[in-house]
């Protein structure tokens, strides 16, 4: 069996979970989220853990195995705690303002960048040059972040563009005279 598929996940108290046949649903404080589990795949509950197995002992299962129960424990994070995503504008000019439930960007193009904000996910500025994506699916915060930065990535010789707040650009030397 996969070494991560191995661990239960540990559900905190206040967070509600049911599992009909492959369909499971998690409860929390911060929301709802629900999955459909793969076919090869069985999701026991026992106290306060979640056990995840292969039905068969094929690789694909245990494979999927690691999967499911790294997507199950993101769910039960979400949920409980949430997810968030930070990122910086660096560029003369460079700015961000929420306007109404869209994103208004400012990235040196002719004209500005409206990004409708998916629901689910919440946007908010901080100040000009910081966004914060949060919400409680981590692929849906993942998602509008990256969509954010593919806007304007950082380019490799001034590093000016839109990163995360913990990505570090290597910068390229200027071409010699």
């Amino acid at each position: 069996m996969s070494r991560i598929a191995k661990n239960p996940v540990a559900l905190a108290s206040g967070i509600n979970v049911s599992i009909a046949g492959q369909q499971v649903d998690v409860k929390g404080p911060k929301g709802n989220l629900h999955m459909t589990v793969h076919e090869d795949v069985e999701v026991m509950q026992d106290d306060n853990n979640l056990r995840v197995a292969p039905k068969n002992g094929s690789k694909a299962a245990n494979a999927m195995a690691g999967t499911m129960r790294a997507l199950l424990n993101n769910m039960v994070t979400g949920v409980s705690a949430g997810f968030e995503k930070k990122l910086q504008l660096v560029g003369v000019g460079y700015r961000a303002q929420m306007k109404g439930a869209d994103l208004n960007l400012t990235l040196g193009f002719s004209h500005p960048v409206d990004y409708v904000v998916p629901e689910g996910v919440s946007v908010a500025t901080p100040s000009q040059t910081e966004i914060v994506v949060s919400g409680i699916d981590k692929q849906k915060v993942g998602q509008v972040a990256a969509e954010i930065r593919a806007y304007r990535s950082p380019e490799p010789y001034k590093g000016k563009g839109v990163r995360y707040a913990d990505e570090t650009i290597v910068l390229k030397e200027a071409k010699k005279k």
